[in-house]
């Protein structure tokens, strides 16, 4: 009989965190050398996990499956990159030296943009696609908004060095679009000890969205309350009405210094020492405690390709052929402006609930929800099939928990949580497209990153997902073909979409075929 392993009393806990092949070399008596390699990997994988997570996630505090809201006051900031397109399609046809080409682009464009946030007092909450959600915390100096000011024309004055970039296809040129909106939004720690997620609600996240959507690329648009606040630093233009473009006539000296040196968020060191097998696990004990609650931010999926790419700390770039779906969940998100005192647990609790269902209608069938993110009503969930792991049936499998999240999101319309002495309309709108994507960590290549899925496939679901109605899914032609022989699909006619040259036929996805 073989002795039993000092690490056997944690191996549940670490069967998640360790590559395959060091997961195995466990079992036994392993040496103590064999315990010091666990404990390496798992200072690597801490620090991965850090730099995959927004600093408003209190990780001091954190134990996985607790919901926590948290009212915060600051100026937002959204961006929205133009040309992504184009430079993916030049790109893709070089295959893994085109992925690695478009990544070194990309890796300069959010390491060029990230260092501006930090040194501007902006902290990056997250990715989506190629844009980003920015948070200036309100200080006692009230200069939030104009620090999100100074940042964004920092940011859209270093936007010159991404124009005219030489690709196989010709000339592409990138260009940025900035909201700015000042105000207070609730964040929400909600979900399950296996899969957690951070989001903001409120009626504010909503409009610093609007503010940048209804901006134009190279300019930075201030909403009506975010003009109010700094109208006598800068000289504006009139854009839509009640926004204001910054005119941008100051000299470097005018613009002034960085506001903030940035910080990192501070790790112990938890360096071995000792070659003693005591301590060397409780050591590692240690790093577990620190680094679960983190983990349980990262999709299960997403998390494994980190974990067993931990060594290299590098995840290649490439181009897939994924399934993506978006889902615009409607009523809770909303309801946290009206939420009375003590009542904003009463709806993170509803929120969480509905995310961990929605959550294993996902799981369940291989795909991977990414993330909840804003939207201008409601929040976007996204949800990838394919990537990282494919299957031979991503779009039947995307098909099938599509019509699950449906029915989670009906059942729960059954019995509204009362917020503010309201009981919201609660509904979804779904968009499913699959065809050619680009992934890769997107963001800093040591610090603030995301694995991502960027393109014109993943821009299209989320146009598909505007089109639906109510408690409706629409889907792509691409996606209907893949389903059509157990899936019932009305065609909805064809439609002009934003970015399609030609108006793009849809379909609703009603529900499974009876059996013959």
């Amino acid at each position: 009989m073989l002795p039993e392993s000092p690490l056997t009393t944690i191996e549940s806990r670490l069967r998640y965190l360790l590559p395959a092949e060091m997961y195995a070399s466990m079992w036994g008596n392993p040496s103590v050398d064999i315990m010091i390699e666990v404990h390496k990997h798992l200072r690597t994988l801490q620090r991965i996990l850090h730099d995959y997570t927004s600093r408003q996630i209190d990780i001091s505090s954190l134990k996985p499956g607790d919901v926590k809201t948290d009212w915060q006051y600051g100026t937002m900031m959204f961006t929205d990159l133009a040309g992504f397109t184009k430079l993916m399609e030049a790109n893709a046809a070089k295959g893994k030296k085109g992925a690695e080409d478009l990544l070194k682009q990309l890796t300069k464009y959010f390491s060029t943009m990230i260092s501006v946030i930090s040194k501007s007092g902006g902290e990056l909450v997250e990715f989506t696609g190629d844009a980003m959600l920015v948070i200036f915390p309100k200080t006692d100096r009230n200069d939030d908004t104009l620090r999100a000011v100074r940042a964004g024309l920092r940011m859209q004055r270093a936007m010159k060095g991404f124009a005219e970039i030489e690709t196989p296809s010709g000339v592409v040129n990138l260009m940025m679009r900035i909201g700015i909106h000042p105000g207070r939004f609730l964040t929400a720690d909600i979900g399950t000890p296996r899969r957690m997620e951070h989001v903001l609600l409120g009626k504010d996240v909503q409009q610093a969205k609007l503010t940048e959507s209804n901006g134009k690329n190279g300019r930075v648009n201030l909403s009506q309350k975010a003009y109010e606040r700094v109208a006598d630093q800068f000289h504006f233009e009139d854009g839509e009405p009640g926004y204001h473009f910054v005119t941008d006539d100051l000299t470097d000296d005018q613009l002034g210094e960085y506001e903030i040196t940035p910080l990192r968020r501070r790790m112990a060191s938890n360096i071995v020492i000792e070659r003693d097998k005591n301590v060397v696990l409780q050591q590692i004990i240690s790093l577990l405690n620190n680094i679960e609650p983190i983990a349980s931010f990262i999709p299960s999926p997403v998390l494994s390709l980190l974990v067993e790419s931990a060594a290299d700390r590098r995840i290649p770039p490439d181009f897939p052929q994924p399934t993506i779906m978006f889902i615009n969940f409607i009523g809770l998100p909303e309801a946290a402006d009206r939420a009375l005192p003590g009542e904003e647990r009463k709806l993170a609790l509803s929120f969480s609930r509905a995310f961990s269902l929605i959550n294993a209608a996902v799981e369940s069938r291989g795909g991977v929800l990414k993330k909840v993110t804003y939207h201008l009503a409601g929040s976007d969930i996204v949800v990838y099939f394919g990537v990282p792991t494919a299957h031979t049936n991503d779009e039947m499998r995307a098909a099938s928990a599509a019509i699950a999240i449906r029915e989670v999101i009906q059942n729960l319309s059954q019995k509204p949580p009362t917020i503010g002495n309201v009981q919201p309309e609660i509904y979804c709108q779904i968009g499913i497209n699959t065809g050619p994507a680009f992934v890769a960590e997107v963001g800093e290549p040591r610090g603030r990153r995301e694995y991502n899925v960027l393109g014109d496939t993943v821009n299209t679901a989320a146009r598909l997902m505007n089109r639906a109605q109510k408690n409706q899914i629409v889907i792509s032609e691409n996606v209907k073909r893949a389903i059509e022989s157990k899936y019932e699909c009305g065609h909805l006619g064809d439609v002009a979409l934003k970015g399609k040259s030609a108006p793009v036929p849809l379909y609703e996805l009603s529900g499974q075929k009876a059996a013959d």
